[in-house]
Protein backbone atom coordinates (compact mmCIF):
# COMPACT_ATOMS: atom_id res chain seq x y z
CA UNK A 1 0.00 0.00 0.00
CA UNK A 2 1.35 3.39 -0.97
CA UNK A 3 1.54 6.08 1.71
CA UNK A 4 -1.56 8.25 1.80
CA UNK A 5 -1.08 11.62 0.11
CA UNK A 6 -2.32 13.95 2.80
CA UNK A 7 -4.11 17.17 1.86
CA UNK A 8 -4.91 19.49 4.76
CA UNK A 9 -7.37 22.31 4.05
CA UNK A 10 -6.42 25.98 4.23
CA UNK A 11 -8.85 28.77 4.99
CA UNK A 12 -9.34 31.61 2.52
CA UNK A 13 -7.17 33.96 4.62
CA UNK A 14 -4.19 31.65 5.26
CA UNK A 15 -1.33 30.43 3.06
CA UNK A 16 -0.02 27.72 5.38
CA UNK A 17 -1.48 25.51 8.09
CA UNK A 18 -1.05 25.82 11.85
CA UNK A 19 -3.36 23.55 13.82
CA UNK A 20 -3.63 21.40 16.92
CA UNK A 21 -4.57 17.79 16.23
CA UNK A 22 -5.75 15.69 19.18
CA UNK A 23 -7.05 12.11 19.38
CA UNK A 24 -8.89 10.81 17.41
CA UNK A 25 -7.94 13.33 14.70
CA UNK A 26 -4.23 12.90 15.53
CA UNK A 27 -4.12 9.26 14.43
CA UNK A 28 -2.83 9.02 10.86
CA UNK A 29 -1.47 6.05 8.90
CA UNK A 30 1.78 5.94 6.93
CA UNK A 31 1.54 9.07 4.79
CA UNK A 32 3.40 11.85 3.02
CA UNK A 33 2.72 15.34 1.71
CA UNK A 34 4.37 17.98 -0.44
CA UNK A 35 4.52 20.44 2.47
CA UNK A 36 7.33 20.78 5.00
CA UNK A 37 6.12 19.84 8.48
CA UNK A 38 7.11 21.18 11.88
CA UNK A 39 5.43 19.15 14.62
CA UNK A 40 5.42 19.77 18.38
CA UNK A 41 3.95 16.96 20.47
CA UNK A 42 1.69 18.39 23.16
CA UNK A 43 0.27 15.18 24.61
CA UNK A 44 1.05 11.49 24.62
CA UNK A 45 3.90 9.32 23.47
CA UNK A 46 4.61 6.44 21.16
CA UNK A 47 6.71 5.27 18.23
CA UNK A 48 7.75 7.26 15.18
CA UNK A 49 8.55 5.94 11.71
CA UNK A 50 10.23 8.48 9.41
CA UNK A 51 11.57 7.13 6.13
CA UNK A 52 13.55 4.11 7.32
CA UNK A 53 14.09 5.57 10.81
CA UNK A 54 12.46 3.92 13.83
CA UNK A 55 12.34 5.73 17.17
CA UNK A 56 9.98 7.09 19.77
CA UNK A 57 8.34 10.39 20.64
CA UNK A 58 7.03 11.97 23.83
CA UNK A 59 5.30 15.14 24.91
CA UNK A 60 7.54 18.14 24.19
CA UNK A 61 9.44 16.57 21.27
CA UNK A 62 9.71 18.54 18.03
CA UNK A 63 10.43 17.13 14.57
CA UNK A 64 11.02 18.92 11.26
CA UNK A 65 10.26 16.84 8.18
CA UNK A 66 11.00 17.56 4.54
CA UNK A 67 8.48 17.33 1.74
CA UNK A 68 7.42 13.89 0.49
CA UNK A 69 9.15 12.15 3.41
CA UNK A 70 6.85 9.26 4.41
CA UNK A 71 6.13 9.07 8.14
CA UNK A 72 3.70 8.06 10.82
CA UNK A 73 3.52 8.54 14.58
CA UNK A 74 1.81 5.72 16.42
CA UNK A 75 0.81 5.86 20.09
CA UNK A 76 1.69 2.80 22.12
CA UNK A 77 -1.55 2.64 24.09
CA UNK A 78 -4.59 2.58 21.83
CA UNK A 79 -6.72 4.24 24.50
CA UNK A 80 -4.27 7.07 25.19
CA UNK A 81 -4.87 10.65 24.12
CA UNK A 82 -2.19 12.10 21.86
CA UNK A 83 -1.91 15.56 20.40
CA UNK A 84 0.43 17.74 18.39
CA UNK A 85 0.73 21.28 17.13
CA UNK A 86 1.38 20.91 13.40
CA UNK A 87 2.76 23.54 11.04
CA UNK A 88 2.71 22.69 7.33
CA UNK A 89 3.87 24.95 4.52
CA UNK A 90 4.86 24.61 0.91
CA UNK A 91 8.34 25.65 -0.14
CA UNK A 92 6.95 28.33 -2.45
CA UNK A 93 4.06 29.65 -0.34
CA UNK A 94 5.87 33.01 0.00
CA UNK A 95 6.66 33.19 -3.72
CA UNK A 96 8.78 31.21 -6.13
CA UNK A 97 11.87 33.46 -5.77
CA UNK A 98 12.03 33.85 -1.99
CA UNK A 99 14.52 31.05 -1.43
CA UNK A 100 16.77 32.46 -4.17
CA UNK A 101 17.56 35.48 -1.99
CA UNK A 102 21.08 35.52 -0.47
CA UNK A 103 19.52 36.09 2.97
CA UNK A 104 17.78 32.71 2.83
CA UNK A 105 20.93 30.66 2.19
CA UNK A 106 20.79 29.02 5.63
CA UNK A 107 17.09 28.25 5.19
CA UNK A 108 17.87 26.41 1.96
CA UNK A 109 20.49 24.35 3.79
CA UNK A 110 17.95 23.60 6.52
CA UNK A 111 15.44 22.37 3.95
CA UNK A 112 18.08 20.07 2.44
CA UNK A 113 18.74 18.53 5.86
CA UNK A 114 14.99 18.16 6.51
CA UNK A 115 14.76 15.77 3.55
CA UNK A 116 16.00 13.08 5.96
CA UNK A 117 14.03 14.26 8.99
CA UNK A 118 15.30 16.26 11.97
CA UNK A 119 14.68 15.62 15.66
CA UNK A 120 15.46 18.77 17.60
CA UNK A 121 17.83 18.74 20.59
CA UNK A 122 16.72 20.02 23.99
CA UNK A 123 18.15 23.53 23.72
CA UNK A 124 16.47 24.16 20.35
CA UNK A 125 13.18 22.76 21.63
CA UNK A 126 13.29 25.13 24.60
CA UNK A 127 13.74 28.16 22.32
CA UNK A 128 11.34 27.04 19.59
CA UNK A 129 8.35 25.88 21.66
CA UNK A 130 7.16 29.36 22.79
CA UNK A 131 7.56 30.70 19.23
CA UNK A 132 5.42 27.88 17.85
CA UNK A 133 2.83 28.65 20.53
CA UNK A 134 2.78 32.28 19.40
CA UNK A 135 2.45 31.16 15.80
CA UNK A 136 -0.61 29.13 16.77
CA UNK A 137 -2.51 32.25 17.87
CA UNK A 138 -1.02 34.75 15.41
CA UNK A 139 -3.04 36.25 12.58
CA UNK A 140 -2.37 38.30 9.48
CA UNK A 141 1.21 39.18 8.63
CA UNK A 142 2.28 38.20 12.16
CA UNK A 143 1.89 34.55 11.03
CA UNK A 144 4.58 35.06 8.40
CA UNK A 145 6.89 36.71 10.91
CA UNK A 146 6.46 33.97 13.51
CA UNK A 147 7.07 31.22 10.94
CA UNK A 148 10.21 33.09 9.89
CA UNK A 149 11.36 33.13 13.52
CA UNK A 150 10.78 29.38 13.75
CA UNK A 151 12.91 28.76 10.66
CA UNK A 152 15.58 31.16 11.91
CA UNK A 153 15.89 29.18 15.15
CA UNK A 154 16.02 25.91 13.23
CA UNK A 155 18.61 27.17 10.75
CA UNK A 156 20.90 28.48 13.49
CA UNK A 157 22.22 24.94 13.96
CA UNK A 158 23.98 22.90 11.29
CA UNK A 159 24.86 19.83 13.33
CA UNK A 160 21.57 17.97 13.14
CA UNK A 161 21.93 14.25 12.59
CA UNK A 162 19.89 12.53 9.90
CA UNK A 163 17.02 10.36 11.06
CA UNK A 164 16.28 8.46 7.86
CA UNK A 165 19.14 7.21 5.71
CA UNK A 166 16.77 6.69 2.80
CA UNK A 167 17.20 9.44 0.21
CA UNK A 168 13.67 9.81 -1.13
CA UNK A 169 14.66 11.93 -4.11
CA UNK A 170 17.91 10.29 -5.21
CA UNK A 171 17.57 6.61 -4.37
CA UNK A 172 16.41 5.67 -7.87
CA UNK A 173 14.04 2.93 -6.78
CA UNK A 174 10.33 2.26 -6.97
CA UNK A 175 9.11 4.21 -3.97
CA UNK A 176 5.73 2.48 -3.95
CA UNK A 177 7.43 -0.84 -3.29
CA UNK A 178 9.52 0.26 -0.32
CA UNK A 179 6.50 2.07 1.14
CA UNK A 180 4.54 -1.15 0.85
CA UNK A 181 7.27 -3.04 2.72
CA UNK A 182 7.36 -0.45 5.52
CA UNK A 183 3.59 -0.49 5.93
CA UNK A 184 3.57 -4.30 6.00
CA UNK A 185 6.25 -4.31 8.71
CA UNK A 186 4.63 -1.64 10.89
CA UNK A 187 1.36 -3.55 10.79
CA UNK A 188 2.77 -7.02 11.41
CA UNK A 189 5.91 -6.72 13.56
CA UNK A 190 4.30 -8.29 16.65
CA UNK A 191 3.75 -11.50 14.70
CA UNK A 192 6.31 -13.85 13.21
CA UNK A 193 7.62 -12.46 9.90
CA UNK A 194 9.85 -14.52 7.66
CA UNK A 195 11.91 -13.01 4.89
CA UNK A 196 9.74 -15.00 2.50
CA UNK A 197 6.63 -13.28 3.92
CA UNK A 198 8.01 -9.79 3.36
CA UNK A 199 9.39 -10.68 -0.07
CA UNK A 200 6.13 -12.30 -1.12
CA UNK A 201 4.20 -9.22 -0.06
CA UNK A 202 5.90 -7.28 -2.88
CA UNK A 203 6.11 -10.25 -5.28
CA UNK A 204 9.89 -10.67 -5.10
CA UNK A 205 12.20 -13.61 -4.51
CA UNK A 206 14.03 -13.60 -1.18
CA UNK A 207 17.50 -12.88 -2.68
CA UNK A 208 16.14 -10.06 -4.87
CA UNK A 209 14.19 -8.65 -1.93
CA UNK A 210 17.23 -8.63 0.38
CA UNK A 211 19.38 -6.90 -2.23
CA UNK A 212 16.65 -4.38 -3.02
CA UNK A 213 15.92 -3.51 0.61
CA UNK A 214 19.57 -3.01 1.49
CA UNK A 215 20.16 -0.85 -1.58
CA UNK A 216 17.18 1.33 -0.72
CA UNK A 217 17.65 1.68 3.03
CA UNK A 218 21.34 0.95 3.70
CA UNK A 219 20.34 -1.72 6.21
CA UNK A 220 19.08 -5.29 6.08
CA UNK A 221 15.39 -6.05 6.42
CA UNK A 222 16.03 -8.03 9.60
CA UNK A 223 17.87 -5.04 11.09
CA UNK A 224 14.89 -2.81 10.25
CA UNK A 225 12.41 -5.30 11.68
CA UNK A 226 14.42 -5.57 14.90
CA UNK A 227 14.51 -1.77 15.20
CA UNK A 228 10.72 -1.61 14.91
CA UNK A 229 10.32 -4.32 17.56
CA UNK A 230 12.86 -2.79 19.95
CA UNK A 231 11.22 0.62 19.56
CA UNK A 232 7.92 -0.88 20.63
CA UNK A 233 9.61 -2.72 23.51
CA UNK A 234 11.10 0.55 24.78
CA UNK A 235 7.66 2.05 25.20
CA UNK A 236 6.46 -1.05 27.04
CA UNK A 237 9.46 -0.95 29.37
CA UNK A 238 8.78 2.69 30.21
CA UNK A 239 5.01 2.68 30.43
CA UNK A 240 4.07 -0.74 31.84
CA UNK A 241 5.05 -3.06 34.65
CA UNK A 242 5.08 -6.10 32.39
CA UNK A 243 7.91 -8.56 32.88
CA UNK A 244 10.76 -8.31 30.39
CA UNK A 245 9.93 -11.79 29.11
CA UNK A 246 6.34 -10.78 28.37
CA UNK A 247 7.51 -7.65 26.54
CA UNK A 248 9.95 -9.75 24.55
CA UNK A 249 7.22 -11.95 23.10
CA UNK A 250 4.69 -9.13 22.74
CA UNK A 251 7.25 -7.23 20.63
CA UNK A 252 7.56 -10.10 18.17
CA UNK A 253 10.75 -11.81 19.35
CA UNK A 254 10.57 -15.56 19.75
CA UNK A 255 13.35 -16.01 22.33
CA UNK A 256 14.43 -13.96 25.32
CA UNK A 257 18.09 -14.43 24.41
CA UNK A 258 17.60 -12.91 20.95
CA UNK A 259 15.54 -10.06 22.40
CA UNK A 260 18.28 -9.19 24.89
CA UNK A 261 20.95 -9.43 22.19
CA UNK A 262 19.10 -7.21 19.70
CA UNK A 263 18.08 -4.70 22.37
CA UNK A 264 21.69 -4.36 23.53
CA UNK A 265 22.87 -3.97 19.93
CA UNK A 266 20.39 -1.19 19.15
CA UNK A 267 20.17 0.65 22.49
CA UNK A 268 23.60 -0.19 23.96
CA UNK A 269 21.97 -1.29 27.24
CA UNK A 270 19.96 -4.32 28.33
CA UNK A 271 16.16 -4.08 28.58
CA UNK A 272 16.33 -4.19 32.39
CA UNK A 273 18.94 -1.42 32.49
CA UNK A 274 16.87 0.65 30.05
CA UNK A 275 13.85 0.42 32.36
CA UNK A 276 15.95 1.20 35.41
CA UNK A 277 17.54 4.23 33.72
CA UNK A 278 14.13 5.55 32.76
CA UNK A 279 12.85 5.23 36.32
CA UNK A 280 15.94 7.05 37.62
CA UNK A 281 15.40 9.95 35.19
CA UNK A 282 11.70 10.16 36.03
CA UNK A 283 12.50 10.36 39.74
CA UNK A 284 14.76 13.42 39.34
Amino acid sequence: MKPIIEKLPLTEDTSFLVKNFVTPVFEVPWHQHTEYELILFTRGEGSCYIGNYVGDFKCGDIFFLGRNLPHTFQKTDRDAITGALVVQFREDFWGSSFLDLPETREIRKLFDRAAFGIRLPEEVKAALTPVMRQLEIASGFERILQLGRCLQLLAARDDYGMLSTQDIQAAGFRKERIDKIFQFTIGRFQSAIRLADAAGHVSMSVPAFCTYFRRCTKKTYIDFLNEVRVGYACRQLMETQLAVANICYDSGFNTLANFNRQFLKIKSVTPSAYRSNFKDRAAV
